[in-house]
Parts: C-alpha cells; sequence; structure tokens
C-alpha cells in the first residue's frame, strides 16, 4: 500500500508527539482519527508502527497511508430542533442558544447540534463557511448559552469572520464566579493553551499559548459568590471559565474547572452570553444584540437576595 513519508528535520517536530505533528501536516484528519490510525498500525516511524504518544526525533521518517489522508465523514444533517432567533434578514441570523447544545459536529457528537438545527432552519447554509461548521463564525460551549450570531452568506462570513479576528466585535457575559473579587474592577492576560498531559483542558500552564485577556466589573456580591459581567477581548477556548478558575474564583456551577459540588449550586454552568455588537456585513451599521438571562439563572439569583 503507498504511504506518504515526511522527514523530521532539527527544527520540525522534534520531541513533538506524532499525532500531534501528523495533525498539524493533516489539519483536514482529525488528532482522534490520526489516533486510530496508529492504533491499527497505519501509522510508522522508521518503518516501525508506533503508538500516538510516540515523540518524534531528529531525523525521524514517518509514514501515513496515503489512502487515509482524506477521511470518510458522516454527512451533517438538517434537524428539527427549536430556534430561538433574535433577528433575521438575508445575511446574517442572530439567535439564542440554550445551554446544554453543542455548536457544531465534533468527537462523540454528531446530530444534536446548532449546526444540525440551522440546516433544517435555513438549508443554503451547507455552501456557507467550512463544511463542518456552515455559518458558524464564533462558538459558545456547550454548557455557555446566549446570542450568536450566525451568517447566511459567504460575504457576510468573510466579514464577520474578519470582524471577531480584528478584535471588533464586542462581547458582554454575565457569570457567577466563587468567593469576592480582590478588585471592582479587574482584568486577566494570561496566555492559555492545551494542557499537555490532559488535552481536552485549557490551561495557562502549556507549551503552546496563546494570547489571552478577559476584562470583568463586579455587578454584586454575596458572602460566597459574586456576579460579574465579563469582556473577552480575544476569543480562546474556555477562556473565560480558564482565566477565572486561575484567579482562584472559578465559574459556579464549572464541572471541568470548578470545585466539587457544594450545597450552593446550580443546575448548570452560570455564564451566559448577553450582549453582541458588531458591524452588519451588509447594511456597514453597528448593530448589537440582546439575550436576557434565562429564567433558570435569573431564578438562582432571586433566591441568594432572598
Amino acid at each position: 500500500m503507498p504511504k506518504t513519508s515526511l522527514l523530521i528535520l532539527p527544527d520540525s517536530g522534534q520531541d513533538q508527539r506524532v499525532d500531534i505533528f501528523l495533525s498539524q501536516k493533516y489539519p483536514q484528519l482529525s488528532r482522534s482519527y490520526i489516533q486510530k490510525l496508529a492504533k491499527e498500525h497505519r501509522v510508522k516511524v522508521n518503518g516501525q508502527s508506533v503508538k500516538p504518544s510516540y515523540r518524534l526525533k531528529t531525523g525521524d521518517t514517518v509514514e501515513i497511508d496515503s489512502v487515509t489522508l482524506v477521511p470518510q465523514q458522516d454527512p451533517i444533517l438538517p434537524a428539527n430542533i427549536p430556534l430561538k432567533s433574535l433577528f433575521e434578514d438575508e445575511h446574517i441570523l442572530v439567535i439564542e442558544k440554550p445551554s446544554g447544545l453543542v455548536v457544531h459536529p465534533g468527537a462523540g457528537t454528531t446530530r444534536h447540534t446548532l449546526v444540525n438545527a440551522l440546516l433544517f432552519h435555513c438549508p443554503s447554509l451547507s455552501g456557507v463557511g467550512e463544511k463542518k461548521r456552515p455559518g458558524i463564525v464564533h462558538r459558545l460551549d456547550k454548557e455557555t448559552s446566549g446570542v450568536m450570531v450566525v451568517a447566511k452568506t459567504q460575504l457576510a462570513h468573510e466579514e464577520l469572520q474578519r470582524q471577531f479576528k480584528a478584535r471588533e466585535v464586542e462581547k458582554l457575559y454575565l457569570g457567577l464566579v466563587w468567593g469576592k473579587m480582590p478588585e471592582k474592577k479587574g482584568q486577566f492576560t494570561w496566555a492559555i493553551g492545551r494542557n499537555e498531559k490532559q488535552r481536552q483542558r485549557i490551561s495557562i500552564k502549556t507549551k503552546n499559548p496563546k494570547a489571552a485577556e478577559t476584562h470583568f466589573t463586579v455587578r454584586q456580591e454575596w458572602d460566597e459568590v459574586s456576579l460579574l459581567e465579563i469582556r473577552p477581548l480575544t476569543g480562546r477556548t474556555h477562556q473565560i471559565r480558564v482565566h477565572f478558575a486561575a484567579s482562584g474564583h472559578p465559574v459556579v456551577g464549572d464541572t471541568k474547572y470548578g470545585r466539587k459540588k457544594t450545597k450552593l449550586e446550580t443546575s448548570r454552568l452560570f455564564l451566559h452570553a448577553l450582549q453582541l455588537a458588531f458591524v452588519h456585513p451588509g447594511s456597514k451599521e453597528r448593530v448589537k444584540f440582546s439575550s436576557p438571562l434565562p429564567k433558570e439563572l435569573s431564578e438562582f439569583l432571586e433566591k441568594l437576595s432572598l
């Protein structure tokens, strides 16, 4: 069977896991897919099958079956999942994403996602942006609720992506965190990236840090928790949750980065995308959209004030 060979030079991949190296060389392949190939002995280093965790050395030659460079993918099917629309025209769709809904298909989640719902609502999205993420220009974590904008045309997609990348989009969140913040206003500028040992977690302790900046203002305080207005200037994965956890004030209800359950606990992550402001890609006017705090979170705040 023909192979694709990659020679590892002194400045190209040494001391890097072979699965990470290949996923960077072939971005169309997911790490989980490459790990599957390695377990099937279809990834070799210097002619020998290796585990996904094998660390490359200078001079190593990596081989991967050439027939695997375009993996088979299940089609993304429309699904009749209810969507709450805040605004829609021929350029964009603005929605309220509920907590518990994944934005796009990925490992372990292929059908019940926001993308499946969007394709049911607007079939023409299938040709906008990335094939696996049609119309998507930004994301919210599965557990996070709130306002999201979706591009309905390729031109709108490119312009909104540009605005997010240039940090021209204003994002405002409401979050409840443990404890009292030392200052009424502040910011975190810790760079974050994948945790080297636990790849599903993001951390300020990483070998591949990316700049991240989060601003906050205290809106209200109680004995054990504080309600904050949070403005992330960058949009890194899990940024808000990681920054506040690293500060010693994790978001209430965060089962990945937060505290173990206590008597004072919510039914979900207390993080909500309250407002989103950007330049409309069609009218070129600045617009702002808001999503009210969901009932389960507003009722929790009411109980705190009793």
